[in-house]
């Protein structure tokens, strides 16, 4: 296994992962905000809520990486 598949494999693990965080993201409002519905209300992460979002952000920038790394790899 060289480097470049050892990237594909990743790469398609970070993909689903990200994913599946973003999809479990709570978006309750949906388009209420937009035609006058709920307030701003400020409300703090806490618990999975918290780690979720945090781990969305590392994926994301794995994601990023991971797609840069094969511009340097590919031939």
């Amino acid at each position: 296994m060289n480097f470049s598949t050892f990237l594909k494999f990743s790469n398609i693990l970070v993909m689903i992962l990200l994913i599946i965080a973003i999809a479990l993201q709570n978006k309750s409002s949906g388009l209420s905000n937009v035609f006058g519905g709920a307030g701003n209300i400020v409300q703090t992460r806490r618990g999975f809520e918290k780690w979720l979002f945090y781990a969305t952000i590392v994926l994301g920038i794995l994601f990023v990486a991971i797609n840069i790394s094969f511009l340097f790899t590919s031939k």
